[in-house]
């Protein structure tokens, strides 16, 4: 159970039409070894029984609903409202393992100068069939991993800022934040439907020392074919460069590493456009997507890049 001393952690879970998981979501959370201190489901304005299975929960939740407005206003509402002093998010089609909140809770406890903290996790398909470990599957993680050496623990320093933003591990159902220090970030930033998370991540990290990474999986991200992703391709990669190009105004302010792995991540979304544009056989799009990145950073990678788009 969460002591008196720990984070009292709001456990804030955006629904939109989630009927079908909402419940395993809820039960990965109501039965975690560490108490939450509340969990806020936040409906999206759903049309099916996401109201009727959260209704289910009584007491032991609180329940809104808002217009549809979509995912990073749910979590912010759920922030605005939430009376604990950490803050973590749940994806109602994805789920917590039981020991999440009580191995950020006793790190927290013991070393209260964690910036925040993240951890590994699983990607599974709708059949329950584990894919991969997001930790073993980035390069970032598997540094982390290495540093590790076997411990269920392990703080990453600014140093190492680089190569977590042009391609983290660690996502929003792994994240535990202050909730002050989200709410001075402002939050998701609104208006944007793929890459609002890496937005969050990259302003987070900017104002950040040491971040708590736990190695064990924390969770399970569902990977299913009707998600934005799988269904547009190009669309998906499209917004996703264009919550990037947002997130870019910031780049002049943001520490040298985060900057440099900030136009990482860019550059590689660029040419997965790219990529995703010429599998629609539109070439010239695709020349055009990936262009830009050569003029701002002339190299020999963004030169074999643009080629590998030429040939198509």
């Amino acid at each position: 159970m969460g002591s008196l001393s720990g984070p009292r952690f709001s456990v804030i879970i955006p629904a939109y039409n989630a009927a079908g998981t909402l419940a395993r979501a809820l039960d990965s959370v109501l039965t975690q070894s560490w108490a939450a201190f509340e969990v806020i489901v936040i409906d999206d304005g759903s049309v099916d029984n996401t109201a009727a299975v959260a209704a289910n929960y009584g007491e032991k939740i609180r329940y809104l609903r808002q217009n549809n407005v979509g995912v990073s206003a749910a979590r912010n509402h759920g922030a605005r409202i939430a009376s604990g002093d950490w803050l973590t998010f749940l994806d109602a089609d994805d789920w917590y393992y039981p020991d999440r909140l009580k191995w950020h809770g006793e790190w927290i406890t013991r070393d209260p100068t964690l910036d925040f903290l993240t951890g590994n996790y699983e990607y599974r398909d709708t059949s329950g069939t584990l894919l991969s470990y997001s930790m073993q599957n980035k390069a970032s993680g598997r540094v982390m991993l290495t540093k590790a050496a076997g411990n269920l623990e392990v703080v990453m320093a600014d140093s190492e800022f680089e190569a977590f933003i042009a391609d983290h591990f660690g996502d929003t159902h792994t994240l535990s934040l202050p909730r002050a220090t989200f709410l001075e970030l402002g939050g998701y930033p609104m208006g944007f439907k793929v890459c609002e998370d890496v937005h969050l991540l990259t302003r987070l990290v900017a104002r950040s020392h040491r971040v708590g990474v736990v190695c064990e999986p924390l969770a399970v991200y569902l990977i299913h074919a009707a998600s934005a992703t799988r269904a547009d391709p190009v669309r998906a990669q499209f917004e996703n460069v264009r919550t990037l190009l947002a997130l870019g105004k910031l780049a002049g302010s943001l520490p040298p590493e985060v900057r440099r792995g900030y136009f990482t991540r860019l550059h590689q979304a660029r040419l997965n456009l790219g990529y995703a544009l010429i599998k629609s056989g539109r070439h010239f799009s695709a020349v055009r997507a990936v262009l830009p990145s050569l003029i701002e950073a002339p190299s020999l990678t963004s030169v074999r890049n643009l080629l590998s788009i030429i040939k198509g």
